[in-house]
């Protein structure tokens, strides 16, 4: 169906009529993307929900609803209205989470005042599709009052024959409302934001760096101590902090020749982040170095992220000299791999002994490996009893008196937090150990999963299938809780069912398809991948998959934004 012209209506309405059709916009009835993952709680959401409460409860019983949406033009809330207003926006999808672009749905409230960066009423008839045309709506864009940045737009939606010229007054009182909300939550935002940060610098005296939407602040220590281009790479790597609502340490390597360590910890006024402040640590290059070299390639490690080439580079340098050490980390995060590759590169012409703390006769061998010269590994030591720890300390003692013939280089594996909670591994046995090593979550450096994915697969022998950009992005976006381990068996996973040819985002396994980062119970998972089967199935269409699971398509699409379902 193509929209008549020649109508007689306001030329910003007849401009929009033109925009819609050259859009391909379907007269009849658009389908309004649905995006699930959206963050709910963002300035603009924060700034409106009292404006929208005040409001909404003046409109009681009223056949009248509110509508804010983000500056693409996807629903973010709707309150009030009667039930059969609710009723007749659902038709429409005029809801959480779908899009009203104009570009999506022709001429409405929403996406022309977008488009025309102003408030605008459409009535009735002036709507582009026939399916909107027994609304009227009233829209006024909500851009940010220091930026000036268009966040999003406030709608005032009725059924046509309730339209009234107050609408659109209205709707521009509710957005200048939430605007100077705005105002006023970044006034105090900044404000706490901006005494951490003096706190901190008067605290520890060294390099800080404060962070906010709006603020951003070096202290002169650091303006003094790193030169132009170090603040610039220092800045860069700050990215990957900004908006952190957990404590977090990054490494950056700077033009300089130094490396620095980042510790940032965020700022909140009440439950909202206010932002964060980063405290700056130089490193010598001594700790970036291994005999004058940068870190060298490792026999089967893979990463190029500062964040594990400064890992490589601190088990390199104990490695050196011979210093003990514990590789602390998450189960599946490679720390015996690493150090089983830093020894074969470091001593290549030594033994290595590598025990299991579960090995019933684990005293007895790691005594005579010692004796004979070799280099020691005991895996996963959170496990001693508490009488094999008694006979390693004397065996370590030994060693340390210099009993036996030559020093050998001795490493311990445990979980994060285990050591600090068994107390006889705390006290006695680690105090032989002078340096702890955390090996990183893989979710700590996830610009190194494509390397990982053409390395695991390789290794596998499966060199016929190669994931798309797509998948590897997918990949990229998940928490990864068994880290490398788990990496490794959605790859053999997803081999197994197809062993040639590129793996694309569908061919990915269930639990690949979803974002969230809460822990699933057994039932939700098997929820999660029946939904994605049935998403799979039906090429996406939300309606006919939820009509097959038994539910409706409010729970599916509930369940979808639950799960974090990319669909």
């Amino acid at each position: 169906m193509t929209v008549a012209l020649n109508l007689p209506v306001r030329n910003s309405i007849r401009v929009s009529w033109q925009r819609s059709q050259a859009s391909l916009v379907d007269a009849d009835r658009p389908a309004p993307a649905y995006f699930d993952g959206i963050d709910f709680d963002t300035t603009l959401s924060r700034a409106a929900r009292p404006v929208i409460d005040s409001l909404s409860s003046e409109l009681t019983n009223e056949p009248v609803c509110i509508i804010l949406t983000d500056a693409k033009g996807i629903v973010l809330d709707r309150r009030g209205g009667d039930p059969s207003l609710i009723r007749r926006l659902d038709s429409v999808d005029l809801a959480p989470g779908f899009r009203y672009a104009e570009s999506e749905v022709g001429t409405n409230g929403i996406g022309t005042a977008l488009e025309v960066g102003g408030p605008i009423l459409v009535l009735g008839e002036e709507h582009y599709t026939g399916v909107l045309r027994t609304f009227a709506c009233a829209g006024a864009p909500i851009t940010h009052p220091v930026t000036g940045g268009l966040l999003g737009v406030l709608d005032i939606t009725t059924q046509a024959k309730n339209s009234n010229a107050v609408l659109l007054s209205f709707a521009k009182l509710a957005a200048r409302r939430i605007q100077e909300r705005i105002i006023e939550e970044a006034n105090a935002l900044d404000q706490a934001l901006l005494s951490d940060y003096y706190a901190v610098c008067r605290h520890t005296g060294g390099s800080v760096i404060a962070l906010g939407d709006e603020v951003f602040m070096i202290n002169a220590h650091a303006q003094q101590h790193f030169d132009s281009t170090d603040q610039a790479a220092l800045i860069d790597r700050t990215r990957d902090a900004r908006g952190g609502t957990k404590p977090l340490t990054l490494i950056a390597d700077l033009p300089s020749g130094f490396s620095a360590r980042l510790a940032y910890h965020p700022t909140f006024l009440g439950d909202t982040l206010a932002g964060g402040i980063v405290q700056i640590r130089e490193h010598r290059p001594g700790t970036r170095t291994v005999g004058g070299a940068r870190v060298p390639a490792l026999p089967g490690i893979v990463g190029a992220s500062a964040l594990w080439r400064h890992t490589m580079q601190e088990v390199l340098a104990a490695s050196g000299r011979a210093e003990w050490l514990v590789a602390e980390g998450e189960p599946g995060v490679g720390k015996m791999t690493l150090l089983r590759a830093v020894h074969a590169y470091s001593s290549p012409n030594r033994r290595l002994a590598i025990l299991d703390a579960d090995d019933p006769i684990l005293l007895a061998t790691a005594s005579a490996e010692v004796e004979s010269g070799a280099d020691l590994f005991i895996h996963h030591a959170h496990r001693l009893s508490g009488e094999v720890i008694e006979g390693l300390v004397d065996l370590l003692q030994t060693v340390r008196d210099g009993s036996v013939a030559r020093d050998p280089w001795i490493a311990l594996t445990v979980l994060t937090g285990q050591s600090d909670e068994q107390d006889e591994v705390g006290t006695q046995l680690l105090r032989f150990f002078p340096r702890t090593v955390a090996i990183p979550p893989l979710r700590h450096h996830l610009e190194d999963i494509p390397a990982l994915v053409r390395y695991l697969l390789g290794r596998a022998g499966i060199t016929d299938v190669t994931l798309s950009t797509a998948a590897i992005n997918q990949l990229m976006r998940l928490p990864w809780a068994g880290n490398v381990t788990q990496l490794r068996m959605v790859l053999t996973d997803v081999a197994r069912r197809r062993r040639s040819g590129t793996v694309d985002l569908d061919d990915l396994p269930a639990e690949c398809h979803a974002t969230t980062r809460r822990h699933l119970t057994r039932m939700e998972a098997l929820e999660r991948d029946a939904i994605v089967e049935a998403l799979a199935t039906h090429n996406g269409d939300k309606t006919t998959a939820a009509g097959t699971l038994g539910m409706s398509r409010a729970t599916i699409y509930r369940k979808i934004r639950d799960y974090g379902i990319l669909s």
